[in-house]
């Protein structure tokens, strides 16, 4: 089956707050368990997202006008900051490799979870 892991993070300064060093130890945590689980097929593909401040959207008004909305549409405390695209044998093991996202030791800090549609 496949998911997407969806990657959020805090909006505020959570990650800048934290020392250089751990930063680059983080970020070094994250680039080798998305080498190890893209080398062995399970992440199928992904990115990391700039801030929702550089977003635009588009939503259907009442009226059904198309409004264009500088940022993201919804004030959150948390943003995506990035997403993977994993095909594994069932939720237990998406839910399993979502547990191991090594940023999980930062708090605000999380992974959502959610089937992809099948076609």
């Amino acid at each position: 089956m496949k998911y997407v892991l969806l990657f959020t993070s805090p909006s505020d300064d959570t990650w800048q707050r934290l020392p250089e060093d751990r930063q680059t130890a983080i970020y070094g945590e994250i680039m080798t368990w998305w080498q190890k689980h893209e080398a062995n097929g399970v992440i199928l593909g992904g990115e990391r997202l700039q801030p929702g401040t550089t977003a635009t959207t588009y939503r259907v008004g009442d009226d059904l006008s198309v409004q264009t909305i500088d940022g993201p549409y919804v004030e959150a405390k948390e943003e995506v900051s990035g997403f993977g695209v994993i095909e594994v044998e069932s939720l237990d093991a998406a839910l399993e490799l979502a547990r191991s996202w090594p940023a999980l030791c930062v708090p605000g800090e999380g992974v959502e979870v959610r089937p992809v549609f099948a076609m």
